[in-house]
């Protein structure tokens, strides 16, 4: 069992802030969340165009009516699909000639000291306060990674940033793991008159940012600074790897909303499924997966706790809780234009993320050597190329209101 984090360790909490407009832009242009980005991937295969710097790709203002309709018809169609069941494409262009990679694109200096103090573990860059309440890096390779499953997801789900009917003028957000702080950065275009934070173990978020975002190098499973009753909204990603009592935060999240606010959470559950029972049980993806749940497991960490977060959420005293589930394919299968860049993607973040994902898990928790990480990882990266293969991973997004006043139901 990996050491728990030391007793001598305080939460550090330091809002960093700036003044927006480069980091506003920068961020959309990391997110695929906009009809240009999903418009880009849409050209028809006859069309191809140059994308060296003095030729850009096309925006979705340079396409034709005709080309507009039929790019919104695609993420249209990618939105229902992937709550339904998703059409394969049957083609040979799905079929990888190799095993390559695909790529796709790619706090403030008055932070303490120890926050900044990294610890490094296995090559890899890892977050130094609350040292070990993470088992996964945070370096630059790491960020890039999370930033393309923040495009993934807002492509996913037909360029939405939330589900929860939060109004046009949400006053107080918060952004639990907020990881490189893109979600938050573009909520803060999005409600310019709410104040949004966003809190992370991590202090590796941008220094320019809108005005009404800033950032806090903290626990979420720690005691909060702010006051009870105080969010309108809170929203979480891509953390079910990294709670460990979900039932206590739960319980937090409902004492620091004010009445009738909302909290969503956005969660992949990472178990390869297949509707045409293409993937075997002792397929190296598979197998993978289960190693890395058992390796959270020994770490106190329950990584299929996506299945059950919205009973916690009822049990927690949470009304009009809601489930929707998108179907994250893997790899370049699908038929719907848009769900095959998602795959694209999500397969390039799985099999560029095999290693750092892999690596706490199993040499921590399984107390493997990272030679023998190593030499397994060479058989998971070629299984994930095998176009065959239709596998996909379950997205769950929760909403649910604390009771109070402007009790709503959550729109589809």
């Amino acid at each position: 069992m990996y050491p728990p984090p030391s007793p001598h360790d305080s939460a550090i909490s330091v809002a960093t802030t700036g003044s927006s407009k480069q980091a506003s832009s920068s961020s959309k242009q990391s997110s695929s969340g906009s009809k240009q980005a999903s418009s880009t991937q849409n050209d028809p295969p006859t069309k191809q165009k140059s994308t060296s710097p003095r030729n850009p790709p096309p925006t979705y203002a340079d396409l034709t009516p005709a080309e507009q309709a039929a790019a919104d018809l695609e993420v249209t169609a990618a939105a229902q699909q992937a709550q339904d069941e998703i059409e394969i494409d049957f083609s040979d262009s799905v079929t990888d000639p190799g095993y390559e990679t695909d790529t796709i694109g790619s706090a403030s200096s008055s932070l303490a000291s120890s926050v900044r103090n990294y610890m490094f573990e296995n090559g890899r860059r890892y977050h130094r306060f609350r040292e070990g309440a993470y088992n996964f890096p945070n370096d630059e390779t790491e960020q890039d990674r999370e930033d393309m499953k923040h495009a993934m997801v807002v492509n996913l789900c037909g360029g939405r940033l939330h589900f929860a009917p939060i109004g046009e003028n949400p006053q107080n957000i918060l952004d639990m793991g907020t990881g490189t702080g893109i979600w938050a950065i573009e909520m803060g275009d999005l409600y310019p008159g709410a104040s949004i934070l966003g809190m992370d173990l991590s202090p590796i978020q941008p220094q320019w940012v809108p005005p009404s975002v800033k950032f806090m190098v903290d626990d979420v499973e720690s005691p909060w600074l702010r006051p009870l009753n105080h969010f309108d909204y809170i929203h979480a990603r891509h953390t079910v790897m990294a709670i460990r009592n979900w039932p206590q935060l739960m319980r937090r999240v409902y004492d620091h909303l004010k009445p009738g606010g909302w909290f969503e959470l956005q969660e992949i559950h990472h178990r390869p499924q297949c509707h045409d029972g293409s993937m075997p049980p002792d397929h190296p993806v598979a197998q993978y997966w289960d190693l890395v749940t058992s390796g959270l497991a020994a770490l106190g960490v329950d990584f299929n706790a996506a299945l059950s977060l919205a009973d916690m959420m009822r049990n927690a005293g949470f009304i009009n809780v809601e489930t929707r589930i998108f179907h994250v394919p893997i790899g370049i299968w699908p038929k719907n234009k848009v769900l095959k860049m998602v795959g694209l993607y999500w397969r390039t973040i799985l099999v560029d993320g095999l290693s750092p994902i892999a690596l706490g898990p199993y040499t921590r928790g399984l107390r493997w050597t990272k030679e023998q990480v190593d030499v397994w990882l060479v058989h998971v990266r070629q299984a994930y190329m095998e176009g065959w293969v239709h596998a996909h991973m379950p997205l769950f997004v929760i909403c649910g209101q604390k009771p109070g006043v402007g009790v709503a139901t959550c729109p589809p």
